[in-house]
């Protein structure tokens, strides 16, 4: 939700140094007590560098990377697009069984680059996926389900129409590529990323020495969480682990700064842009494009119920970070934009305290940021609730009677209230810009 800026002369990209870095991390864990363990990785044609902070992390500590996954869906894509076993405008039924009826509309088919775009249509989360154990939702999701909600499903808007984010459509693109080269999804990717580039540590299943290397996962109160598990029915969306040195190799090899033969692949992924629910963001194949102060920061995050990760780059400066946390009290997106363009702030810690939640019916309603994107804010009980055009329901919590605050991303919102007894508008507080949105019917 962050507004292009006007500036087409880039700013100058200058990485922190070492101290300035572990003073972020010692901030973030020893302070707001919102991480166990961080470690940042920085890549430039210069150097390579690694900083640790917490209990036991270090370069070689495996993490779950949650959603970064769908960069490597997506560089399958490209690459197999390269050489010649898929297209992109190839219709996703192509590569499913004929008893799985795809929802279509308007005579038009769901493609592979709708999936790796987000724009075909699918929701976030299939509607059938109920979860045995909440605290591991992907683990018993089968791909019997998945096609029995696709067969059953109706698109509510044209494919192609509008962005909006989808898990469904990440795993399902994962589950086509690897049904097209008959193998499951992490022989895919080890056999035509990982090990081409040399990244040994990135992976779906641990050998046992890697178990012993993998950091342990907690959850918004610093509690220790199993890990996830996924299925082939949503591997490429989010089932792999990596560390920060092979996170580093895939950075060097996007950057050009070591040859890779994926190089034509990593080069295509960034040709092909869709428009996004927030100004000053595209979507390409797999990866986020944020363009401000005149540059791209070409990145992607992931989260997981005990993980938070995050990774990008800067092709101009060919600068490039790593960001990997094993906890979810709080994204690690600041750290890895900030660090990638200091023009971009770092989060700063907010208090939830008391308030009446009579003040909540006055804040209820619509919101419009801008035409076909509105922000909708509504009660359940004594809880808040936010929700963008596209995006889901996220909670916000108060700081103060008008100030709330959302703790899964480093965004608030101010409601300003007039003569009539409720909200006029609210301003949305991201990424260093205050956005103004008047309320509509």
């Amino acid at each position: 939700m962050q507004e292009k800026s006007q500036n087409s002369a880039p700013t100058p990209t200058t990485v922190p140094s070492d101290d300035e870095i572990r003073k972020i991390l010692v901030e973030r864990i020893d302070v707001q007590h919102r991480s166990v363990g961080m470690v940042v990785g920085v890549i430039s044609p210069e150097e390579r560098r690694v900083i640790a902070y917490g209990h036991l992390e270090n370069s070689d500590t495996v993490f779950e990377i949650g959603s970064i996954t769908k960069v490597f869906t997506s560089l399958a894509l490209a690459d197999m697009v390269q050489h010649g076993e898929v297209s992109l405008d190839d219709p996703v039924v192509k590569y499913l069984p004929p008893t799985v009826k795809m929802p279509e509309r308007n005579g038009r088919s769901i493609t592979l680059v709708d999936l790796s775009t987000h724009t075909s249509g699918l929701p976030r989360l299939p509607g059938n996926m109920t979860p045995k154990n909440a605290n591991n939702p992907y683990a018993d999701y089968t791909v019997e389900q998945l096609y029995q909600f696709l067969s059953n499903y109706s698109l509510t808007r044209d494919i192609g129409s509008q962005f909006e984010y989808s898990n469904l459509g990440g795993g399902l693109l994962g589950h086509v590529l690897a049904r097209r080269a008959d193998m499951d999804y992490e022989a895919l990717v080890r056999s035509r990323i990982c090990v081409p580039l040399g990244m040994n540590d990135t992976r779906i299943t641990l050998t046992p020495e890697m178990k012993e290397r993998l950091a342990v996962g907690h959850n918004a109160t610093l509690k220790t969480v199993e890990n996830w598990e996924h299925t082939d029915a949503n591997a490429g969306a989010g089932a792999l682990r990596s560390t920060v040195n092979d996170l580093h190799t895939f950075l060097s090899a996007n950057l050009g700064l070591t040859k890779s033969p994926l190089a034509p692949a990593m080069a295509a992924m960034l040709k092909v842009r869709r428009p996004t629910t927030q100004s000053g963001m595209e979507q390409a194949l797999g990866w986020v494009i944020r363009t401000s102060n005149g540059k791209e920061i070409i990145w992607h995050n992931g989260g997981t119920g005990g993980y938070f990760s995050w990774m990008g780059y800067d092709a101009q400066a060919r600068v490039g970070v790593v960001v990997l946390s094993n906890a979810t009290a709080m994204p690690v997106d600041d750290i890895g934009q900030h660090l990638v363009d200091a023009s971009f702030p770092l989060a700063q810690q907010h208090t939830e305290v008391k308030v009446d939640t009579r003040l909540f019916d006055v804040y209820v309603g619509n919101y419009q940021l801008r035409p076909n994107f509105v922000m909708t804010v509504s009660r359940d009980g004594e809880r808040l609730f936010a929700q963008a055009t596209g995006q889901g329901k996220i909670e916000i919590f108060p700081e103060s009677d008008s100030d709330y605050f959302l703790k899964v991303m480093d965004a608030q919102i101010t409601f300003v209230t007039g003569g009539e007894g409720r909200a006029t508008e609210l301003i949305l507080h991201q990424g260093g810009m205050d956005r103004h949105a008047k309320r509509v019917e």
